[in-house]
């Protein structure tokens, strides 16, 4: 694959009180409230609420509309899962975030939203962020206003009521050479990621919106996976993210088959599909059908914008059929809050939420769920899964091919071996 199909664009820049934010009644910067309401059901009760720091975050409890996950059964078929991720996550004068956190309610699903930390930054701050080889205040997709930060803040804390993940894109977005993420070590990324941290828990500080209702989770515990800029730098933020605890990574091109781990971290990188009318196949992002349609132009001839979201949407239901017909690996998409071409990717990936959603075999999780279904899972099952190649299906079948006699699942998981007192 050519090198430009590899490299991710950078995402678009971008008062309510703790217990109304938490029954899903957010007054919006603007004073409006939130059309589609989070049902309070799941919600921590006040006294639960826990501030941290200067109160831009908070425990309140478990994390609502989380599923548990499940071993599956011996013969049992296992679920398609697809997962849906957005690069560089705000909310922006295009209003796409909100309009995905609806699009995914109304089908069924969950998202990741890997947010950028210098979104949660403004302009006049800068300075705060001191970027890797680069001098303090550097963004190659710059940061944001207080009322972006305001906008964007609500639609983290509503997508993670609703049950979406919030993971990150790190911070400046530094690609290629002189200084790009590609030579970046471990300890230079552990830096990134604690200021990514950073200016999540500290967005009230920042932005002088002491009064406004924090973010409902613990960044520390919420942050588990991310995807670098441009996909470059895997190797050395792999070790780092194994070291502080992340729990995967999605920053490599993949083919179609059942995942493994590297370096402790869940490889969930995107992975390969068919691309219509051409011999080679695509990653699963929007920025790279974008340069295979319209080169690094991101509008291009209007004329095409119809031909190009429909080559997208239906490369990545050929990539879905493909698993969910044959070996059900699960299908990973990337995506940017971006109108490239005319919005066209906007509405191929809409209109693949509503095709493969609402089908009652198929799962569309965040990374998070996914990796906790891994987790669950007999290691010797997962291993068989990974014999599978591309496309292809049990030729005995699934009862055939996963019949036998299962490990113990691991404790707290459907199904394990009921725990004995002073064990």
């Amino acid at each position: 694959m050519a090198a430009t199909q590899r490299r991710i664009a950078a995402g678009a820049v971008v008062a309510a009180t703790v217990a109304a934010s938490l029954a899903g009644c957010a007054t919006g910067t603007d004073g409006s409230k939130e059309e589609a309401q989070v049902p309070l059901k799941g919600a921590a009760p006040k006294s639960a609420v826990r501030l941290i720091g200067d109160g831009s975050t908070a425990y309140t409890g478990a994390q609502p509309h989380l599923p548990r996950p499940e071993r599956l059964k011996p013969g049992r078929k296992p679920p398609q899962f697809v997962v849906f991720s957005w690069d560089g996550a705000g909310e922006d004068s295009q209003r796409l975030f909100s309009h995905f956190r609806k699009v995914s309610k109304a089908n069924h699903a969950t998202m990741t939203y890997f947010l950028s930390g210098v979104y949660m930054l403004p302009q006049e701050k800068a300075e705060l962020y001191k970027p890797p080889q680069h001098s303090p205040g550097r963004s190659d997709i710059g940061f944001n206003d207080e009322q972006g930060i305001a906008e964007t803040v609500r639609q983290l804390r509503l997508a993670w009521l609703e049950g979406n993940e919030i993971g990150t894109h790190f911070n400046g977005h530094f690609c290629g050479k002189n200084g790009g993420v590609g030579e970046w070590s471990v300890e230079e990324w552990k830096d990134e990621i604690a200021q990514a941290k950073q200016f999540v828990k500290t967005w009230k500080t920042n932005t002088g919106r002491s009064k406004a209702a924090p973010l409902p989770f613990d960044y520390d515990k919420e942050l588990i996976g991310a995807r670098t800029p441009c996909l470059e730098g895997q190797k050395n933020f792999v070790r780092a993210a194994s070291e502080l605890g992340f729990r995967y990574d999605t920053s490599g091109v993949n083919d179609q088959v059942w995942p493994r781990k590297r370096e402790g971290l869940w490889d969930l990188s995107m992975q390969l599909v068919p691309f219509p009318g051409h011999t080679y196949e695509q990653l699963t992002m929007d920025y790279n059908f974008m340069v295979n349609q319209s080169g690094t132009t991101t509008q291009g001839d209007p004329g095409k914008y119809e031909y190009w979201g429909n080559q997208m949407r239906d490369g990545l239901l050929r990539g879905f059929h493909r698993a969910y017909d044959g070996n059900r690996a699960p299908l990973i998409i990337g995506n940017h809050f971006e109108s490239w071409n005319g919005g066209t990717y906007m509405k191929a990936v809409e209109e693949v939420v509503e095709e493969v959603c609402n089908k009652s075999d198929v799962r569309c999780v965040s990374f998070r769920q996914l990796a906790d279904w891994l987790d669950a899972q007999d290691p010797k099952v997962l291993g068989r899964l990974r014999s599978l190649e591309v496309g292809e299906a049990p030729r005995q079948g699934w009862a055939s091919f996963l019949a036998g006699r299962p490990a113990p699942a691991p404790k707290g998981v459907p199904g394990a071996p009921a725990s004995r007192s002073g064990q």
